[in-house]
């Protein structure tokens, strides 16, 4: 981990992030890894007012699936975990930590961002200071197309 007073070099954020929406993103994405045993999302598209995500599925979930993904959203949230940051090297990168969506010129030094223990991963994004400022969490539509299932949601931050 790096020293408190190190400043370290990361790279330029360009995106404005709606925190509650985003930080909902990380909170799908391990939600989504974890029942389906899909990779995280790599296409995604996060906003206020609405936001979709897509996964690589071998097939589309049932209506049970979805509302369980939705309560299992809902209880995360309540839970109010705690979103917590920490600048490492590359060479001390927590257990379970995958690079492959970084970009080329990624820095060297990396933001890991923690939800409780319930997700880890590198990002520069805005995020909210604990779970329960993202309110509630509901899954607006779903489609399904040759292996890509898409979930639109709205979130209601506090």
């Amino acid at each position: 981990m790096m020293e408190q007073n190190e400043n370290p070099a990361l790279n330029a954020h360009n995106k404005q992030e709606y925190p509650p929406a985003h930080t909902a993103e990380h909170l799908l994405n391990q939600t989504m890894v974890r029942m389906f045993g899909c990779e995280r999302s790599k296409n995604m598209h996060i906003e206020r007012k609405k936001s979709k995500i897509n996964y690589d599925l071998p097939s589309c979930p049932t209506e049970e699936q979805i509302r369980e993904v939705e309560r299992k959203m809902n209880e995360l949230i309540a839970m109010d975990l705690p979103v917590t940051y920490e600048l490492v090297g590359r060479d001390q990168l927590p257990e379970g930590i995958k690079l492959d969506r970084l970009p080329d010129d990624a820095s060297e030094t990396l933001r890991i961002v923690r939800i409780g223990d319930y997700d880890i991963c590198p990002c520069i994004g805005a995020h909210v200071n604990s779970t329960r400022e993202v309110g509630a969490f509901r899954i607006t539509s779903t489609s399904y197309n040759d292996g890509s299932f898409r979930i639109v949601f709205k979130v209601e931050g506090k």
